[in-house]
């Protein structure tokens, strides 16, 4: 096994905001710590002590109902007695969804390590976002097979619409996606785990947190579901202010919005005239929808009216019913957690440069944001055809699978066509070049139409490589497959590895090893992009 390291900005269709962010050494305006500090692990926590133990008893009863291993107990009393939490969450997706959720993961347990070797005790936290609407991510996962990647669908009974998908139970379905499971992974320990997690009865959230917890059992990772009426209730003070100081919070987010435009980037949530940070679920349909304001003391959510008023007495009594949306989300988590540190992809740390207006205003601290782990896996199979055809992880990335296909087959053309070629190519821009400088310099005119007539040449000359090219990529069919091969395994739709694929893949392959070594990875001696070999 071995590791390269890359710039991050060899991944595609990152934001400026975050590759500026995860490159400087020193912190932009919009975040308290650059992501090289380790100044947060040493932050004393400003959560009260009240809350600190009543998480803790929520923490116990609710890890109890994950399945959840004695190291995970021990952390929970490390937490109840003053250790701070490194933390991550995401999406209860289809068995575990894409592999950076692993990376997360990962990484959230390697930060809470190192500062509690440093003497700063910390504990790994993952948050479930069982609160999230949107079932279109959260319903399926890609599983490659030799040949093809495939999506796996989990079709659910009865109504969905706009209903949070923690509570969404998983149906008759879901044994028809762990058939095609194991068509794809094979008998073995993980695929026992899927279908012992991923029950018909089960939720998203349970069969999510009795994955996780499964699957990091050995480094007592704390799994949390704060959707419930508890939760919301340790939590009221944080959804109390979004209510009652909504204009003013409006405001400053539309001022950060400015700022952010103004210096080059651009605002990851938008913020429109009508917005406000919370989302109400519909007492009769449990849809969950966003809350509009409309006027002083007014609401509107879907079709329904409410006033000011109205809103704080759901928020007494039914607490559940009220729930942040992405940019008050992490204020309201580290209202109710000890948090030293939160772990993002780039989406999250561009939501946090939103955010922290929202920080200051509601807790008066920020939060800092650390960028997750960020890797590619190679397996020994795609290992040995990378180093036959002398390709490196970023010359995928930064081309498409024809553009690879061609350079593959000019290297193998014959010897002797790769000098005839050569030679014709270096012999036409000599003379080019002479002959459009002498155009040039008889007529201004003329030296314009020669430089036309010698790119259409240089065109012609190209075709010819590629015409070559594609004759050798046809006599010689296993470039073509080696090239298909590469492109499904490490960036399948031209999208980094990390962003389709499902974890359940390489766990299924590697086991517990792969979790060890992920963690072991999660270090910041490599702040870019990992090709990590297995």
């Amino acid at each position: 096994m071995h590791t390269e390291c890359f710039p991050i900005t060899v991944l595609p269709h990152l934001s400026r905001l975050f590759t500026d962010y995860a490159e400087s050494r020193t912190p932009l305006p919009y975040y308290p710590l650059s992501p090289y500090s380790q100044e947060w692990a040493s932050r004393p926590s400003s959560i009260d002590p009240a809350v600190r133990a009543a998480i803790a008893d929520l923490h116990v009863e609710q890890n109890r109902s994950f399945g959840a291993g004695e190291k995970t107990f021990a952390n929970i009393e490390r937490l109840r007695n003053g250790a701070g939490a490194v933390v991550t969450g995401q999406q209860v997706t289809l068995f575990g969804g894409p592999l950076f959720t692993l990376f997360k993961t990962a990484t959230v347990i390697r930060k809470a390590q190192d500062a509690t070797a440093a003497g700063y005790p910390h504990v790994p936290i993952f948050w479930l976002a069982t609160e999230d609407h949107d079932l279109e991510e959260a319903d399926h996962v890609a599983l490659p097979s030799r040949r093809e990647l495939h999506t796996l669908k989990l079709a659910l009974e009865g109504e969905t619409h706009n209903a949070s998908v923690g509570g969404l139970k998983l149906g008759a379905g879901v044994r028809t996606v762990l058939d095609q499971a194991m068509e794809l992974l094979g008998p073995g320990q993980f695929l026992d785990a899927l279908e012992e997690c991923y029950t018909p009865d089960a939720t998203f959230a349970l069969a999510f947190g009795r994955l996780i917890s499964r699957i990091f059992a050995a480094h007592g990772l704390i799994v949390i579901d704060a959707a419930g009426r508890d939760f919301h209730a340790l939590g009221a003070p944080v959804l109390r202010q979004a209510i009652t100081q909504a204009d003013e919070l409006h405001e400053a987010l539309i001022r950060r919005d400015k700022e952010l435009l103004q210096a080059g980037y651009h605002s990851q949530v938008l913020v429109g005239p009508q917005s406000s940070l919370l989302f109400l679920t519909d007492a009769e349909t449990q849809a969950r929808l966003p809350l509009r304001r409309k006027g002083a003391q007014e609401w509107t959510a879907g079709k329904r009216a409410y006033n000011t008023n109205e809103l704080l007495e759901i928020l007494e009594v039914e607490p559940e019913r009220l729930s942040p949306n992405a940019l008050l989300r992490a204020v309201f988590q580290d209202y109710i957690l000890p948090t030293s540190a939160y772990i993002g992809g780039p989406a999250e740390v561009a939501y946090f440069a939103q955010s922290q207006v929202v920080y200051q205003k509601i807790l008066g601290r920020v939060t800092p944001i650390l960028p997750r782990l960020s890797v590619t896996l190679i397996e020994p199979a795609i290992a040995e055809v990378m180093a036959q055809h002398e390709i490196a992880l970023n010359d995928l990335l930064s081309s498409r699978p024809e553009e690879l296909a061609h350079r593959l087959g000019a290297r193998s053309l014959p010897i002797e066509g790769k000098k005839k070629l050569a030679s014709a190519g270096n012999a036409l821009d000599e003379e080019l070049k002479t002959l459009t400088e002498w155009m040039h310099a008889v007529d201004a005119g003329l030296g314009r139409s020669a430089d036309v007539a010698a790119s259409k040449m240089r065109y012609q000359m190209n075709r010819l490589r590629r015409l070559a090219a594609n004759f050798q990529l046809q006599k010689e069919t296993s470039l073509r497959r080696h090239v298909d091969a590469l492109y499904l395994s490490l960036c399948p739709d031209n999208l980094p590895q990390e962003r389709v694929v499902g974890g359940a893949f390489f766990l299924s392959r590697y086991g517990d090893g792969l979790i060890d070594l992920l963690v072991e990875n999660a270090a910041q001696e490599c702040p870019g992009h990992k090709a990590l070999y297995l």
